[in-house]
């Protein structure tokens, strides 16, 4: 019989045990366990504590030199990155003052990043998913949602979700996929909105079942892609069908929050533009709300009301939104220290909405903490003080990241 593997010692472990999903938290909370160790079997953590003590068991070690920080590997909870082309050209135009619209009209906007996604291969895309996992990667990220909705047919939504499956079984983390062909109305679809969102869940949907493609729906309501009545019909049918929901809510226009909440949607992601009557009525459902900080860097809008969120009770994320057109930084660690500082949110609150409250919004029970059963997948930084980690707002990056146990990448490599 294998040996447990004993990884250790840590100057400080965080394993984000023993706090609530919902709330508010001080650093006060944060538990921390001093020269610590990690102990893991088949994928999975057996037993976290004093290394010394694991040490006298029956184990391989895997020795860790220096002073090292561990923590649960991160979590993003909302990315795009299956995607072709570049939408560059739209950034330096909203930077020289350009509003969506006319962006849109000049040929840019969501419509761009389908036209060069239609045109890609499904081997090109599954090539550019592997090479922005492994980007994440190196940040210490270990699961990544992954959402379609640059296909905007039946055909090509199927291409980016089969793409999304096949980079899953190559790539070293854990991505999943979402199926957003609800992005916006196709500009090329001669129906109503009513009836595109009919076809997709009349025709899309089963197939999403019988190649388990992915089992959560998510949809943009906002006045540029679909009405909250549009959208109820098609999200009633989603829940019939045994699919998780998840919402971009209350981007630039409220309304989308009280269809994730009226839904019981995993969550409800942006909410940028959510007043204190949604804040409200997020902290009273168990939805989680996903702030997307690198969405509102890359427009230059309103942070996500993350502080007021949390006060209000609610459970609250934060996920990159790695997209072509609003988010292309791609940095999770950056992003949320930076929500952070902006937002004066604890540094438990940013470890906990890039961690175990990440694995909520993905409805992952899993991961997120370090405790015996949880998937094995965590990181360590070189620092002696988990506080550095925040503080560095990105710039220090991981310098060991585990999956499942394995030793996937050491001083960055």
């Amino acid at each position: 019989m294998e040996k447990p593997i004993l990884i250790g010692p840590f100057r400080q472990l965080l394993p984000m045990t023993g706090l609530p999903l919902k709330g508010a938290l001080s650093d006060e909370q944060l538990p921390i366990v001093e020269n610590a160790g990690v102990l893991v079997s088949k994928g999975r953590i057996l037993e976290i504590g004093s290394f010394h003590k694991m040490q006298s068991q029956d184990v391989k070690l895997y020795p860790i030199e220096g002073d090292q920080v561990c923590m649960p590997g991160l979590i993003d909870a909302h990315t795009h990155i299956c995607f072709s082309g570049s939408r560059a050209r739209d950034y330096a135009l909203r930077n020289s003052g350009k509003t969506y619209l006319e962006i849109a009209k000049a040929g840019g906007g969501i419509w761009d990043t389908v036209t060069q996604t239609r045109k890609a291969s499904i081997e090109v895309l599954i090539q550019d998913i592997l090479i922005r996992s492994q980007k994440h990667l190196a940040h210490g990220v270990t699961t990544i949602e992954v959402k379609s909705g640059y296909g905007l047919t039946v055909d090509e939504e199927l291409k980016m979700l089969r793409a999304i499956k096949e980079a899953h079984e190559k790539a070293p983390q854990d991505l999943i996929a979402t199926c957003l062909a609800a992005h916006m109305v196709p500009k090329d679809w001669n129906g109503t909105p009513t009836q595109y969102l009919e076809e997709i869940s009349t025709k899309l949907f089963p197939i999403l079942k019988s190649e388990k493609l992915a089992n959560r729906v998510d949809a943009f309501i906002e006045q540029s892609a679909f009405s909250a009545e549009d959208i109820k019909p098609y999200f009633k049918m989603a829940k019939e069908q045994g699919f998780d929901i998840t919402v971009h809510a209350d981007q630039f226009t409220t309304g989308g929050s009280q269809v994730a909440v009226e839904f019981n949607a995993i969550s409800a992601d942006h909410l940028e533009a959510s007043t204190q009557k949604e804040v409200e009525l997020l902290g009273k459902s168990g939805t989680v709300a996903t702030a997307l900080p690198g969405a509102s860097l890359g427009l230059g809008c309103d942070f996500t009301p993350a502080r007021k969120l949390l006060d209000a009770g609610a459970a609250l994320a934060i996920a990159s939104d790695h997209n072509p057109g609003s988010a292309p930084m791609g940095d999770l660690m950056a992003q949320a220290a930076i929500l952070g500082a902006f937002e004066k949110l604890s540094n438990a609150e940013v470890l906990a909405g890039i961690t175990f409250r990440a694995a909520a919004a993905l409805n992952l029970k899993d991961r997120g903490r370090l405790e015996k059963g949880m998937v094995a997948d965590f990181i360590s930084f070189a620092t002696n003080d988990y506080q550095e980690i925040t503080y560095h707002q990105g710039q220090m990056t991981p310098c060991n990241v585990w999956k499942d146990g394995n030793l996937l990448m050491t001083d960055g490599k």
